[in-house]
């Protein structure tokens, strides 16, 4: 195995305590509460919670277990992807509608600890059972894979948190890792972009929980790069609330193009907009 500090993203460490953070809020909520509407649209607060709880069943009976149980349609493209997992996504949060939130809370802290302890246990260099297929990936490496997991249990939380008003977990220990990952994307949404070898896009996200990334075009792809020699072409400065929303589609581009500074080339900055981090 690789040294630990060589993990470009690791976040192993996290998953517990970010269980630890929705048990604690989900307790907290009135009645009330779970009926309110998130920015996923179609899901209120207890589908929300419930979706977090068929992803803790999934990655224990799939991913630990190798227990698949359904054999997928014949998948030709990338949206027949998309179009089966929402199909799943929607079974599951109609089924679990006759749950309540207290039984939904208890069953959520019976998986919770077991899903953390199996991706805690993950050689984050072994080849990931699953491809993070919205970076363009056709095969992860399991810090990756893990990090795309926790992005998920992030943002579904964060939903919740926003639609109740309950203070978000928008920190630079929980949120950074999210917008690391996310940005991972880039290169991929940049794929068919044309500009002329060694551009450089810088995007940042303006908080100190947040942080900045450089995109560079090599000869035959885009790359994220650390210190990139020329100046950027393109600046986009993309306020906090809005990056978590804009990057999970729950909001798009056209949506905030006001709240965004781009400065520079407006096409490449405007083409960062359309990078999403979520299966959709």
């Amino acid at each position: 195995m690789e040294e630990q500090s060589k993990i470009p993203i690791d976040t192993r460490s996290l998953f517990q305590s970010l269980d630890n953070k929705l048990i604690e809020l989900l307790k907290s909520l009135e009645s009330e509460d779970w009926n309110r509407q998130t920015v996923a649209k179609e899901w209120r607060v207890k589908d929300v919670a419930s979706h977090l709880l068929d992803g803790n069943l999934r990655t224990l009976s799939i991913q630990r277990d190798r227990y698949f149980g359904e054999t997928p349609p014949k998948i030709q493209e990338y949206q027949d992807l998309v179009g089966w997992l929402n199909q799943l996504n929607a079974d599951w949060v109609n089924a679990t509608k006759r749950i309540s939130p207290s039984v939904l809370v208890l069953l959520l802290e019976a998986t919770g600890e077991l899903t953390s302890e199996y991706f805690a246990s993950l050689d984050p260099w072994n080849t990931a059972i699953f491809p993070v297929d919205w970076a363009g990936e056709s095969t992860s490496y399991n810090w990756m894979h893990t990090a795309r997991e926790y992005t998920e249990k992030w943002h579904h939380q964060q939903q919740i948190r926003d639609a109740t008003r309950r203070e978000g977990i928008i920190t630079k220990e929980f949120f950074y890792p999210v917008m690391n990952t996310f940005f991972q994307a880039l290169p991929y949404t940049f794929r068919d972009t044309e500009a002329e070898t060694g551009t450089v896009i810088k995007s940042s996200i303006m908080s100190q929980a947040g942080g900045t990334w450089f995109l560079t075009k090599a000869p035959d792809a885009w790359l994220l790069t650390s210190h990139p020699k020329q100046e950027p072409a393109a600046s986009v400065e993309i306020p906090i609330e809005i990056s978590w929303k804009l990057f999970s589609k729950s909001l798009r581009p056209d949506d905030v193009t006001k709240q965004i500074t781009i400065k520079g080339d407006k096409r490449l900055g405007r083409k960062v907009l359309d990078m999403v981090s979520v299966m959709a």
